[in-house]
């Protein structure tokens, strides 16, 4: 879900922004958070930059700032201006539509807490909210992750079945290989790997690890291991996983703490594997 400023609003002049938000008084002795938000109107407009002042509360995640600058937006300049428009859906950290990058670093914006990621120092907190610039922006902290999903066609991440009727029970698995399958199955497509991962840039198409993760996944599915070789085949091409740095930043940046470059050190054995018997003809 895509919240904020709609197209058919236009900034307007008005009052001095502290006084319009009421944050006087109490509110603003507890603290006073300044909001730096890089805004964009639209994919082919210039990037700019807003800053909102907001009293403190405790407890404050990004969203809620967001949301707080969304009822009154108007700008440490006294200037009523359009909302800041972002995405949210769960607010549980279960999705992943609210990745942008905070103070520098890509995160979920609802797990976010402000305390923790710009906490106040003399009663003054400094929170400055991006994008992720690795993906086309759509409007201010919005993003086109169109991309991933293609990567997921590419590497066929879903397993096909014979028709929609009962074929019964499943093969088992171990104890072991669920958790592990688990782990992965956790991913939410938030992109945060991909932000983080020095590989993924404007000129290289890299498959990137959120992708890699899914063919770990997949492959290692009892149903899922009859298309292994296509998913190998998809890693085997250019801008696969030979295009891995090993920069380990995406296993920093997860959300979900999934064992990302566990499934890449496998894959790149399994695809070399692969490819060496490809080439024997076996």
């Amino acid at each position: 879900m895509i919240t904020g400023a709609t197209a058919a609003d236009e900034p307007a002049a008005t009052t001095d922004a502290r006084k319009t938000r009421g944050g006087g008084g109490d509110a603003a002795a507890a603290g006073t958070v300044f909001v730096t938000v890089k805004r964009q109107a639209g994919p082919d407009a210039r990037p700019y930059t807003d800053t909102f002042v907001i009293p403190y509360k405790a407890n404050m995640n990004v969203i809620s700032v967001l949301m707080e600058i969304q009822r009154n937006p108007v700008n440490d300049k006294g200037q009523k201006v359009a909302p800041p428009v972002w995405e949210q859906a769960c607010l549980e950290e279960v999705c992943g539509s609210c990745t942008m990058r905070v103070n520098g670093r890509v995160r979920q914006a609802c797990s976010a807490l402000i305390d923790r990621v710009a906490p106040l120092v003399n009663g003054t907190s400094r929170l400055t909210l991006e994008p992720m610039s690795k993906f086309p922006v759509v409007r201010d902290l919005v993003v086109d992750r169109a991309r991933m999903f293609e990567n997921l066609k590419k590497i066929q991440g879903w397993i096909p079945i014979d028709g929609t009727y009962d074929l019964g029970p499943g093969p088992r698995l171990s104890q072991k290989e669920q958790e592990l399958a688990y782990d992965f199955s956790r991913c939410m497509t938030c992109g945060c790997c991909l932000e983080a991962c020095p590989q993924v840039n404007e000129h290289s198409g890299f498959i990137g690890p959120a992708a890699i993760g899914q063919v770990r996944l997949f492959n290692s599915h009892p149903t899922g291991k009859m298309n292994a070789d296509d998913r190998l085949d998809a890693l085997a091409a250019p801008d696969g996983i030979a295009s891995c740095g090993n920069a380990q930043n995406c296993v920093q940046v997860c959300p979900k703490e999934i064992p990302l470059t566990r499934a890449i050190a496998e894959l790149n054995r399994d695809t070399t594997v692969y490819r060496i018997k490809k080439w024997l003809g076996k």
